[in-house]
C-alpha cells in the first residue's frame, strides 16, 4: 500500500486564499513548513478508501520514524487473515482522530496473537463498572461487591488501565489499607479518650466550672471524626476475591492475559477457630471478663440450661433445629412447613430469609448442598410437634386476620419473623441464665459440637451443616473439641498388645461426655 512523508506549508496565494501547497517558494528554506505522512490502509468494508495521515513534523527524519512505524503496525496483520487486517486498520484509522500517539509493537504484536483488544484502554474503574452491572446475586452479596468496589477498589485502582494492572499496583493498594487501619485505629483510641473527659468528674450535678469544661469537652469530641471500623483480614481477603473474579471474567472476554489478584500475598484471613466452653475457660471469664476468643461454643449441658430457659418462649422450638441440627438463622425464619416431614424426621431448608440493610426478603440458600434434606432428632421432632399445636390455635383464633405465610416459624398475626427478632430473643433468653456469652450464629458450632460428642466424624459433621467443600468443615471445626480426640487417643493406644505388666502410673479413661462437661456457674 501506498505511503509517504513530505514537506508542505500553509501559505496562500494572496489574491486567490487558496493554498500554495509544493508551489510555495518558500519551500526551498528546510526551515520553512513542516513534514507530514500520509499512509494508505486496507480500505473499509463497504470499499471505500482510508488512510493514516498525520503532520506537524519537525524534521523528514521523525515524520519517516512514524511512518516506518505505521507500516511496521501494518506488517504485524497476517494477510491471509482479514479480521487481523481489518483490526490493525481500524486502530490506526482511531489514532488519527483522536490524535493519540502511536502504540508499542510489541505490545500489539502480543494483543493480536492473544485475539485481545488492539487497544487496550479500559481502566480498572471501568471494567468494575461493567462486570458489577452484569452479576446476577442476591442482594446481600453484590452489596459486599458494591462495597468492595466503590470503597477500595475504584478509589485506589481504578484508574489504571486494566491492561497494565500487575501486583505491584496491588500490593500498593493493600499497603494503603493497612495505612488507613493505623490511622482509624489512632482516631478510634483518642474518640474512646475524648468521650472519657467528657463525664462528670465525681457524681451529682456539675457545680458551673465543671459545667464549662464539660462543654468545652464536648465540643472537642463534636468535632473528631466518628468510630470507623478498620478493614480486617478477611475483608482484605474479600476485596481480592471480588477483584480476582472480576480480571477471571476480563480473561475470559479476552481483554487481559494475567490476573494479578491471583498472585497478591495477604496476611491469613482465615475464619477463627470456636473454642468450647470449658470449666477453665468459664471459671477465667467470671473472674476477669475476658473472652477467650472471637468464637465460642457452648457444651451439650451449657446449650440444656439455655433450653431449659426457653421453654416457655413462643420460638423455643426454633433454637432445636439451629442448635441440634445446625440450620442458620436465615433459613430457620423462612422454613415452610412444606418442607418439613414429622413424620419421616426430615426437613429441607430450600429458601433463606435475608437482609439487606433492615429490609427481609426472600432468597436461595447460600449454597447449592444448602437446600440438603437432612434428618430431625427425636426432641427436635418433639418440640417441632408442640410448636405446630400452638401455631394452629393462634391460627383459630386470628380467623381471618391470619397471615398464611405457611412458615413454620412466624410472629404471632402468621407473618414474617424478623430475622433479628430472633437473634433479640437468644439474647434476652441468653441474659437470664448466667451462662457465658455466645451469639446466636454460634448455635450452628454447637451443632457441630453435638455432632461430634455424638460419634460422627468430620465428614458427617459437613453432612449436617451442609457446608460446600470437606475443607470448609475440617478447617473450622477439627480443633474445637481436642478433648473428646484424646478418646480416641486412649483407644487407638489400648489395641497395642503388651507383655510386660502395665507401669504403676495412674490410669487415665476418658469418657467423652464427662470431658465435655461444664456446669455453668461451677
Amino acid at each position: 500500500m501506498k505511503g509517504s512523508a513530505h514537506r508542505r506549508c500553509y501559505c496562500r496565494d494572496t489574491e486567490t486564499g487558496r493554498p500554495l501547497g509544493s508551489n510555495c517558494p518558500k519551500l526551498a528554506d528546510r526551515k520553512h513548513g513542516s513534514y507530514s505522512v500520509r499512509q494508505e490502509l486496507a480500505p473499509r468494508e463497504d470499499g471505500t478508501r482510508r488512510s493514516f495521515s498525520r503532520a506537524g513534523y519537525d524534521s523528514r527524519k521523525a515524520a519517516q520514524a512514524d511512518l516506518d512505524h505505521v507500516r511496521t503496525l501494518l506488517g504485524l496483520a497476517d494477510t491471509d487473515d482479514q479480521d487481523s487486517v481489518e483490526r490493525v486498520a481500524a486502530l490506526l484509522e482511531r489514532l488519527v482522530e483522536e490524535k493519540a500517539p502511536l502504540p508499542d509493537v510489541e505490545e500489539i504484536r502480543r494483543r493480536l496473537r492473544s485475539g485481545l483488544d488492539l487497544r487496550g484502554g479500559t481502566t480498572v474503574g471501568e471494567w468494575l463498572d461493567l462486570w458489577f452491572a452484569s452479576k446476577k446475586r442476591r442482594r446481600t452479596t453484590l452489596n459486599g461487591y458494591a462495597s468492595h468496589i466503590n470503597v477500595h477498589l475504584k478509589p485506589r485502582i481504578g484508574y489504571v488501565r486494566l491492561d497494565r494492572l500487575n501486583v505491584g499496583h496491588l500490593v500498593e493498594m493493600f499497603d494503603g489499607i493497612a495505612d488507613s487501619n493505623e490511622v482509624i485505629a489512632a482516631e478510634n483510641a483518642a474518640r474512646r479518650a475524648q468521650i472519657a473527659r467528657c463525664k462528670p468528674s465525681a457524681p451529682g450535678r456539675p457545680v458551673a466550672a465543671e459545667r464549662a469544661r464539660l462543654a468545652a469537652e464536648r465540643a472537642k469530641l463534636a468535632g473528631m471524626p466518628p468510630f470507623r471500623k478498620v478493614t480486617g483480614p478477611s475483608t482484605q481477603q474479600a476485596i481480592r476475591r471480588t477483584l480476582r473474579a472480576a480480571l477471571n471474567s476480563a480473561i475470559a472476554q479476552q481483554l487481559i492475559t494475567f490476573n494479578p489478584a491471583s498472585h497478591v500475598e495477604l496476611a491469613s484471613g482465615r475464619r477463627p477457630k470456636p473454642l468450647l466452653w470449658t470449666d477453665e475457660r468459664v471459671r477465667r471469664w467470671r473472674q476477669t471478663g475476658e473472652i477467650p476468643g472471637p468464637v465460642m461454643v457452648w457444651t451439650p449441658q451449657q446449650f440444656g440450661v439455655f433450653l431449659d430457659a426457653a421453654q416457655d418462649d413462643r420460638l423455643y422450638a426454633l433454637f432445636h433445629p439451629v442448635g441440634f441440627r445446625g440450620l442458620r438463622r436465615g433459613e430457620a425464619v423462612s422454613q415452610d412447613w412444606s418442607n418439613v416431614d414429622l413424620k419421616a424426621g426430615l426437613i429441607t431448608p430450600a429458601k433463606e430469609i435475608v437482609v439487606d440493610g433492615w429490609d427481609p426478603y426472600e432468597a436461595e440458600p447460600k449454597t447449592d448442598g444448602s437446600a440438603n434434606t437432612i434428618a430431625l432428632d427425636s426432641l427436635t421432632i418433639a418440640a417441632l410437634r408442640a410448636h405446630r399445636k400452638r401455631q394452629k390455635k393462634d391460627r383459630k383464633k386470628l380467623g381471618s386476620a391470619w397471615n398464611d405465610t405457611g412458615k413454620v416459624f412466624t410472629r404471632e398475626d402468621g407473618s414474617w419473623l424478623h430475622p433479628e427478632m430472633v437473634s433479640d430473643t437468644f439474647r434476652r433468653i441468653h441474659a437470664t441464665t448466667g451462662l457465658p456469652p455466645i451469639t446466636f450464629r454460634d448455635l450452628r458450632h454447637v451443632a457441630a459440637t453435638l455432632t461430634h460428642a455424638g460419634g460422627g466424624d468430620i465428614h458427617t459433621v459437613k453432612k449436617v451443616l451442609r457446608h460446600s467443600t470437606i475443607a470448609l468443615t475440617s478447617d473450622t471445626y477439627t480443633s474445637l473439641l481436642p478433648e473428646l480426640d484424646r478418646e480416641v487417643a486412649e483407644r487407638a493406644a489400648r489395641l497395642v498388645p503388651r507383655v510386660r505388666p502395665k507401669a504403676k502410673a495412674q490410669q487415665t479413661t476418658v469418657n467423652s461426655a464427662q470431658i465435655i462437661s461444664t456446669q455453668p456457674g461451677s
